[in-house]
């Protein structure tokens, strides 16, 4: 299990640096212990490694003008959306500036003969679909936690949507960016494709914040759909459930997300959610299109269940009941809290091909009865991503050593079984090492493209290179 460490300060540059925003920004410059430990990691095992001193910024200028202090100071820079995400993408392990960008929350534009719409970073999911839901319009990613739209481009998100829909790299059109130098650039432009030089909207969303600072985020819309049916299905085993899933993807029926609970996850959101689904591994589902479509989609899903064993099969257009279904798997993450009170979760993600899937999974329950933890699964079977959390009591000095054990020999399974060891909560400084195990080579081209645009270094550094 990897761990945060600490890096060199640069202790002069940070005091100059501090007393030049102080004097720039006032009362949006902050450096009390509790805002700046609330700007650093939080959300798992991960230590706190709090900046300096956050900066609440309010345009594009501004920003590039704390990123020029910063590099004339050789300072590090942090981003911050809303601090969700899930490997230590927030921490400050060299000390520097936090840009909190929460202020930044405005939608600036919106194209509807186009499917389009432009966005301040500090947009939240759910803000701008509540935004767009008048003109019938809506952002499909949904990686669960209510992260700002920045901050799903920096680490490239995807979630529950992404087996219809796609992930951010396949949402996003265009990005302002501020440079490690302060320089402010566009990476495209709105057209729905180009061949005009580099792909740096690519490059960009997924670098995690090392590469710059997302100002202004082009997305992708959809047209809300005519109809909408979610679907339950529980099944007799882990495996049965996945083949379930390759079989849907093989057909290639058209459902918009396909979530796996194994039967411990299950037996939480029960708990958590005052549910009353039959405790064994379950298929969660959502169809979109016609009236019509939804109906048959549905219909020919329970057909190939039944070929696997599915039971209990049941699906339902009622907004209220679909609603309370994916409410109870969006709360999963605090439901499996439930299962240990008092206990820490880790939480880590791989994916690997479809076809792989029940293998992964059945490995990864086996794997975690071997060693005595408690590693409840869910995932996004649709694109063969899956999420294990460990629950575990981190004064156990040797549970907390069989965790290690688990999170490597899960990540080494993964890139073994031609996957990956993260499929959207990024690398961070949690997954460093097995970025090198996964792709070789290919990391001294990435490290090779940072220090051209990051000589100095500071963007968000000790994420992501080992």
């Amino acid at each position: 299990m990897v761990q945060a460490v600490a890096m060199t300060r640069n202790e002069d540059g940070i005091a100059a640096a501090l007393g030049i925003l102080k004097q720039q920004f006032g009362e949006r410059f902050q450096t009390g212990a509790a805002i700046r430990e609330q700007h650093a990691h939080t959300t798992t095992w991960i230590m706190n490694q709090p900046p300096d001193g956050v900066v609440f910024a309010q345009s594009t200028q501004e920003v590039s003008d704390i990123v020029k202090v910063c590099a004339a100071h050789k300072v590090p820079v942090i981003p911050f959306g809303t601090g969700t995400s899930l490997e230590g993408h927030v921490n400050a392990p060299a000390g520097g500036i936090s840009i909190d960008v929460s202020q930044m929350a405005s939608v600036l534009e919106v194209n509807a003969g186009d499917l389009d719409c432009r966005v301040q970073p500090g947009v939240t999911r759910m803000a701008l679909n509540t935004h767009l839901r008048d003109q019938g319009l809506f952002f499909p990613i949904d990686p669960g936690a209510d992260a700002s739209i920045g901050g799903m481009a920096a680490t490239r998100a995807s979630g529950t949507n992404a087996v219809r829909y796609g992930t951010m790299k396949d949402n996003v059109l265009s990005l302002e960016v501020v440079l490690p130098d302060g320089e402010i650039i566009r990476t495209a432009s709105r057209a729905r494709k180009s061949s005009a030089g580099y792909d740096l909207t690519r490059l960009m969303v997924g670098s995690e914040g090392t590469l710059g600072n997302i100002t202004e985020v082009t997305l992708r819309l959809q047209g809300i759909p005519e109809a909408i049916s979610a679907a339950s299905c529980s099944f007799p085993t882990v495996e049965a459930a996945c083949e379930t899933v390759m079989a849907v993807i093989q057909y290639g029926l058209p459902v918009a997300r396909i979530e796996l609970l194994d039967a411990l996850v299950v037996k939480a959101v029960n708990g958590y959610s005052k549910l009353s689904l039959p405790e064994t591994p379950l298929l969660l589902l959502e169809f979109h299109g016609s009236e019509a479509g939804v109906v048959e989609q549905a219909e020919t899903f329970g057909t190939l269940a039944a070929d696997f064993g599915g039971s209990g099969y049941a699906a339902t257009t009622t907004a209220e009941e679909r609603n309370a279904l994916w409410q109870a798997r969006h709360d999963a993450y605090w439901a499996m809290l439930a299962l240990r009170p008092g206990c820490k979760a880790v939480a880590t993600d791989v994916c690997v091909p479809i076809s792989r899937l029940a293998e992964a999974v059945v490995g990864a329950n086996e794997k975690a009865a071997e060693l005595g933890l408690v590693a409840p699964v869910v995932g996004h079977a649709g694109d063969g991503n899956f999420h294990a959390s460990l629950l575990l009591d981190m004064d156990n000095a040797e549970e907390v050593a069989n965790a290690e054990t688990y999170v490597s020999w899960l990540n080494e399974r993964a890139i073994a079984l031609g996957g990956t060891c993260t499929g959207e909560h990024g690398i961070g400084q949690g997954k460093r090492p097995y970025l090198v195990k996964e792709l070789g080579g290919a990391v001294d081209v990435m490290v090779g493209i940072k220090r051209a645009l990051d000589p100095l270094g500071i963007m968000n550094p000790g994420k992501i290179f080992p």
